[in-house]
């Protein structure tokens, strides 16, 4: 009796945890076709973006560390110069391979490609390769090298063969470092740019002090601008951000053409002021660094504003209500109670304007002068004018590490989980 008891119930027990191990199996099967399906649903977006955002963007970024023209266009040479040690001019295989690449690329006509790439890096390099491609006789009466150095006699110094190794490829540095004012010698050591070409660095600072000053303006303005908002009654409050995102109906490129109307040294702004008597000369308002700080702040405000209400709607009145009653003065109840609930909306607010204002180019383009342009407007010159995609992308590059160093340092010091855009 009691064996037969307990065999029934081993064999109930067995029969129940294979149940049990079928059930888990089946619920794990049923877990991954809702997880193949819910990755079925976002694969066109992933598709997408990467179609149209990730792989655009790192190709035009790898332009800045990727050199190939030079290896493609001059092969012979490049190759002679590999082993080269630099010390000394080059051997008379690598003038006879330089002669043999000159004379093909001018056939094939993509010399003038290899001169500009070497003429970025020693001014006056496409002078001398198209001059030693006019001049090659068709025949050699002595040695390579002293063909070339009777041609031009900078081919006796190593400047412009070391110049054609430096630009040899595949990967380079030649065009990061240009964008922080450095470049590499003939001995391949790092060294300051001349003084008449030191530039990004100046523009790099402009550019983080314009964007620190408009965030620090748009905080001031947005800050009790946000705190009224929230303080009005439902429907007073919906009017009123109604009006804060008003701007948005319009485009960015005509509010800022509406600041050169008013600042001009005839616009508006002037012509109310000589008339109430208040200057006897119009002032200089456009086309300098106080334009720039204006309209960047009147397009960026609106960035500021929503954060700050987003957070100050969710904190209770009877806070500083409370402080009050306890004995603390009301700016000493605002500043201590109030204002640290509202720190997540001022971080996001300033985050959202600093990095927007890194990049703006439009805005400073239009209002601003010669001394007022940010990185961004450098990026397009390179890329549309002087069609140079190298320093195009060594300059995008600099400016995404600002970026993101930015970004580091707020999550140290503040923490992107406290970030509240609503």
């Amino acid at each position: 009796m009691l064996g037969g008891a307990a065999a029934s119930l081993h064999a109930a027990t067995a029969g129940a945890g294979k149940d049990a191990a079928d059930l888990r199996r089946a619920l794990r099967k049923s877990r991954r076709r809702e997880q193949l399906r819910a990755a079925a649903l976002v694969l066109p977006l992933f598709v997408f973006l990467a179609a149209c955002f990730v792989v655009p963007i790192g190709a035009m970024l790898s332009r800045g560390v990727i050199d190939t023209d030079i290896a493609r266009i001059l092969p012979g040479v490049t190759a002679a110069l590999k082993s080269w040690d630099g010390r000394d001019l080059p051997p008379e295989p690598a003038y006879a391979a330089l002669i043999a690449d000159v004379r093909a690329a001018r056939e094939a006509g993509t010399l003038a490609s290899a001169a500009t790439r070497l003429n970025y890096d020693v001014p006056g390099f496409r002078t001398l390769l198209f001059t030693a491609g006019r001049q090659l006789p068709p025949e050699l009466a002595g040695s390579a090298r002293d063909t070339l150095i009777g041609i031009d006699p900078r081919w006796g110094e190593r400047d412009a063969w070391a110049a054609i190794r430096r630009a040899g490829g595949p990967v380079t540095d030649f065009y990061l470092l240009g964008a922080l004012d450095l470049r590499r010698d003939a001995d391949s050591s790092i060294s300051g740019a001349p003084p008449e070409q030191r530039v990004f660095r100046d523009v790099l600072g402009r550019t983080l002090w314009i964007s620190a000053v408009v965030t620090l303006v748009c905080l001031a303005l947005g800050y009790p601008v946000a705190y009224v908002i929230a303080a009005q009654p439902p429907g007073r409050a919906s009017l009123l951000l109604f009006l804060v995102l008003l701007p948005f109906w319009t485009s960015l490129l005509v509010r800022t053409a509406a600041w050169v109307v008013l600042l001009q040294r005839e616009g508006v702004l002037n012509s109310l002021l000589l008339s109430l008597g208040l200057v006897d000369e119009p002032l200089k308002m456009i086309f300098n660094r106080f334009a720039v700080y204006v309209a960047m702040v009147h397009v960026l405000l609106p960035f500021m504003v929503l954060p700050l209400y987003s957070v100050m709607r969710g904190i209770p009145r009877s806070y500083v209500r409370a402080a009050s009653s306890l004995g603390a003065r009301p700016f000493t109840a605002f500043r201590r109670v109030y204002v640290p609930q509202t720190l997540p909306g001022i971080g996001a607010g300033c985050l959202m304007v600093f990095i927007q204002a890194l990049g703006y180019y439009i805005t400073p383009a239009l209002v601003g002068g010669a001394d007022d342009q940010m990185i961004s407007y450098f990026i397009a010159f390179y890329a549309s004018r002087t069609v140079n995609w190298g320093m195009a992308a060594a300059l995008s590059i600099m400016l995404l590490a600002a970026t993101l160093a930015l970004y580091a340092v707020y999550n140290r010091m503040v923490g992107v989980e406290r970030m509240r855009l609503g």
